[in-house]
């Protein structure tokens, strides 16, 4: 089973170097990601349910890490999670079944801190 605080963390130290060699790049995709998830029409955790389905259908372990922990302390349950992989797997088929399930563990392994 994968170890998605791990993954998230390995990701997060990862960007850090990555920022130190394209800082104006990486600096102006936070303030898009900060802006794209803000409250707004749409909340934050709907927002960050929507981009947690698109790491399913994207299959992008670092995109579940990360996803999964924003949509926890925005305040979704794993019902809501449940949820969205439904709709997930609607859009991204038999693929996005198996990330589905990843992207549930990925919720449990930071609900469960």
């Amino acid at each position: 089973m994968k170890d998605y605080q791990e993954i998230a963390a390995q990701y997060h130290d990862g960007y850090r170097t990555l920022a130190a060699a394209i800082p104006g790049t990486t600096a102006a995709f936070g303030r898009l990601a900060m802006e794209a998830t803000a409250q707004g029409m749409l909340s934050t955790k709907v927002k960050e349910l929507i981009a947690f389905s698109i790491a399913i259908t994207a299959r992008c372990d670092g995109c579940l890490a990360h996803h999964a922990r924003a949509a926890f302390e925005a305040g979704a349950t794993r019902a809501e999670v449940a949820e969205m992989i439904g709709v997930a797997v609607l859009m991204g088929g038999g693929p996005s079944t198996v990330y589905g399930v990843e992207a549930l563990r990925a919720y449990d392994a930071f609900a469960a801190r």
